[in-house]
């Protein structure tokens, strides 16, 4: 044995390392993770055969069913779709026809179809403004005007009245640019709200305090279908006769001030994980109370909360469907509003997938980046 070593020391060229040895794969890698998960026994082994054939059998249902079978467009007789042809298939394939017809009014509502460039531009604004406030050079004070400057173009676009634009009023709107109005308004203010209710329930003043756990509780006691319809409803019963707010503006509040209530918790709970020895440090060096809240506290509770923080925003983002209980055409709503015609009836699967998959890419965008980010901010702990 030792002249075999000797001689393979010998045949190596000196000063040439020694190429790295891989692990076996029968240890690790895809085919020992398998062997280890999906096939440690003769239970799972049956259990994982029989999922792999149904998932087969199901994913090549859906390929002929959503590609191969599909019919994609209808002619169009005197501005009525003819949809015979995907009433004939009776479902042997998707009539996607439907959203090559109706796309328009599913994506942008009632508004005026020769303005449709301009809830587009605003949707385009909106996805740009979430990818430059998510990259972190911009987390400073540039990013306060951005916003302002952007949000005020989103409403020059939507309203119009100025620079030649046709004055569209808010009944017109729906479609995309509303689920991304509300979701978008509602959490950029109800995020600092949170932050100064989280901050208020665990203040040593008792009034702020009392009143912190009041708007918590109140809020999280009842459900937001019933706060949009009070904000609907009720809260018009309240103002004088010749005041009225907006329809869009009074569902705005509502969602904000429960988003608020949720988040403010989430956010609490950051606060009361982190170790105590943080308070007392950022006290030692004599640091006011905003100064040590802004810089050593809320910083690494809000780090702690990211999972539970973007979870609630994906949650919120898809309840803002829940506007359509007050008239509000936001994009499930303008979906359903779009096989209301007799010629579209028994297509709403297509329509809803679509709408589905507009929300997946959101929240997927939202769940990606907050791994990543988390990954980023906490990657001193695994140093």
């Amino acid at each position: 044995m030792s002249d075999i070593t000797l001689t393979t020391a010998a045949a190596r060229v000196p000063g040439e390392a020694s190429a790295p040895r891989l692990p076996p794969t029968h240890v690790v890698g895809p085919i020992a993770w398998a062997k280890a998960n999906l096939f440690n026994s003769w239970i799972s082994t049956a259990v994982t055969l029989v999922l792999a054939y149904l998932i087969v059998r199901w994913t090549i249902g859906f390929v002929e069913w959503a590609f191969i079978n599909a019919i994609w467009s209808v002619p169009v007789v005197n501005g009525q779709a003819q949809t015979q042809a995907c009433r004939e298939i009776k479902g042997v394939g998707a009539c996607w026809a439907v959203i090559h017809e109706k796309h328009r009014f599913i994506l942008f509502g009632t508004y005026p179809y020769e303005e449709h460039w301009r809830p587009l531009l605003v949707c385009l604004l909106f996805v740009g403004l979430y990818i430059v406030s998510a990259m972190r050079r911009f987390w400073n004070w540039t990013l306060v005007p951005i916003w302002a400057v952007t949000l005020t173009a989103i409403g020059i676009l939507m309203w119009g009245g100025v620079f030649g634009l046709e004055y569209v009023p808010q009944e017109r709107w729906g479609g995309l640019p509303i689920t991304l109005i509300l979701s978008t308004f509602g959490l950029a203010f109800a995020f600092p709200l949170a932050i100064l209710v989280a901050l208020g329930r665990r203040s040593k003043l008792p009034a702020i305090k009392m009143l912190c756990v009041l708007y918590v509780e109140l809020i999280r006691g009842v459900p937001l279908i019933s706060l949009l319809f009070m904000a609907s409803v009720m809260f018009p019963l309240f103002l004088p006769e010749d005041m009225n707010i907006d329809k869009l503006l009074r569902a705005q509040v509502a969602i904000t001030l429960f988003a608020g209530a949720y988040l403010a918790e989430v956010v609490r709970a950051g606060l009361q994980a982190l170790p105590r020895g943080q308070y007392e440090a950022a006290d030692a060096l004599g640091l006011t109370y905003w100064q040590k809240t802004g810089f050593i506290i809320l910083p690494q509770a809000l780090r702690l909360v990211i999972p539970p923080l973007v979870n609630t925003f994906i949650g919120f983002f898809k309840d803002t469907s829940l506007v359509l209980i007050i008239g509000i055409f936001d994009l499930l709503t303008a979906g359903k509003t779009a096989i209301v015609e007799p010629a579209w009836q028994g297509f709403g699967i297509e329509v809803y997938i679509t709408v589905g998959v507009i929300y997946l890419v959101f929240c997927f965008a939202m769940s990606k980046y907050s791994q990543d980010l988390e990954r980023d901010l906490n990657r001193h702990r695994r140093r």
